[in-house]
């Protein structure tokens, strides 16, 4: 019981629309790899479309970019 109790907990459902989806995070990310400054601003309006979408906390959030300028 305890085990199906979790997995309905964690489940997930698909974006109302992948139009929104794209809206929310962006397209930045795409063939980022983190390796240089241009790859780190695309990773970074990527984390502020979902930080502004709450879709993580605001802990989460604020803790991104820690010790960057």
């Amino acid at each position: 019981m305890t085990v199906a109790s979790m997995g309905a907990a964690c489940g997930t459902s698909a974006p109302a629309s992948v139009d929104g989806l794209r809206r929310v995070v962006g397209t930045d990310l795409i063939g980022a790899r983190g390796a240089t400054p241009a790859d780190q601003r695309k990773i970074d309006r990527t984390v502020v479309g979902l930080c502004a979408a709450a879709v993580w906390t605001k802990g989460e959030c604020s803790r991104h970019g820690e010790g960057q300028e």
